[in-house]
């Protein structure tokens, strides 16, 4: 990278000199963002998205890096183990900082001490996905199938989002599901699509495209209104009204050591990033709703989404790992 380019984009930072510091000992080193899951997935997508946008904000190289692995921990050590300066940022999901405190008795980090989150993609929603040719048509052929041959019915899950969603649902519909296990999403749908199990709940970020070419069908999706782009498509929350959980959450953050001038500036790049065209569009067409949020409306948000998790848990009966 040119010394210039660098330079000018330490001076947008509006922080002291001694927050910079670590920043400038590496003019030719990019930013990170790391995604504690595999290609293909929400994080994956939407990290990319921003990582194109600060490129041209700032002129300096910004690099996704996919660190796949323990439910997200293996990527969430990563960052929490960087230097506090902004140059390594995390996709923080659910699973990373909602939902793993309530599924691991020995997390190795605590999401509230150990990080702040400086931005958000917005709300998200969740597709039930199915084969074309699987033999219910509507969700509630789907659950009349399932308590007809309880167990029969295998779910696919690659995170804590992916699987609890899961368990939720059938506990709120009185069925039983079988869950599977994967690694990454697309390992997921591949299976899904393949017919070794027959649904998945994912969120619309990453199977929107499996929708669109009709490799695989949504029986109902999981959102505050229905979808704009699919009208027809019933929630799952007019036939179940106590399934309740929030839509994957998809942000950035940052080691919590991070200067607050620096989290600032990052929060006001997100919310621009989020809120201005293409980003805006390309995630409203995945039914996300981005808006601009502020560092102390993500601080809340984080604190009361986490304590709902817990009784998420709790419902859909997982054990504690």
């Amino acid at each position: 990278m040119h010394r210039r380019h660098c330079l000018a984009w330490l001076a947008g930072l509006p922080f002291a000199a001694t927050a910079g510091t670590a920043l400038a000992q590496d003019k030719d080193k990019p930013i990170q963002i790391i995604v504690p899951f595999g290609p293909g997935g929400s994080g994956d997508i939407s990290a990319r998205m921003l990582a194109e946008f600060l490129t041209r904000k700032t002129g300096r190289a910004v690099v996704v890096d996919n660190r796949p692995g323990g439910n997200g921990i293996i990527g969430v050590e990563a960052v929490r183990n960087a230097p506090a300066d902004g140059s390594v940022l995390l996709l923080a999901t659910t699973s990373t900082h909602l939902a793993n405190p309530s599924l691991f008795r020995k997390l190795p980090y605590d999401p509230g001490k150990d990080f702040r989150l400086v931005g958000s993609f917005g709300p998200g929603s969740t597709y039930m996905l199915v084969r074309p040719d699987a033999p219910y048509k509507t969700l509630q052929e789907f659950v009349a199938a399932a308590k007809k041959a309880p167990g029969s019915i295998n779910y696919g899950h690659f995170n804590a989002t992916s699987k609890v969603t899961g368990a939720l649902f059938a506990h709120e519909a009185g069925i039983e599901l079988a869950p599977i296990p994967y690694k990454q999403v697309s390992q997921a749908m591949s299976e899904l699509i393949a017919g070794q199990i027959q649904v998945v709940f994912t969120d619309t970020v990453a199977g929107d495209a499996f929708v669109a070419s009709g490799q695989l069908r949504a029986l109902a999706v999981h959102s505050d209104a229905r979808l704009k782009r699919y009208p027809a498509l019933p929630l799952i929350a007019e036939t179940y009204p106590k399934f309740t959980i929030r839509g994957g959450f998809l942000g950035i953050a940052v080691p919590a050591a991070t200067p607050v001038e620096i989290q600032q500036k990052l929060n006001t790049w997100i919310n621009e990033a989020v809120t201005t065209d293409p980003i805006r569009s390309r995630l409203e067409g995945f039914a996300f709703a981005p808006a601009k949020v502020s560092l102390a409306d993500l601080a809340t948000f984080e604190r009361q989404e986490r304590e709902k998790w817990k009784g998420y848990v709790d419902i859909a009966k997982l054990e504690v790992q």
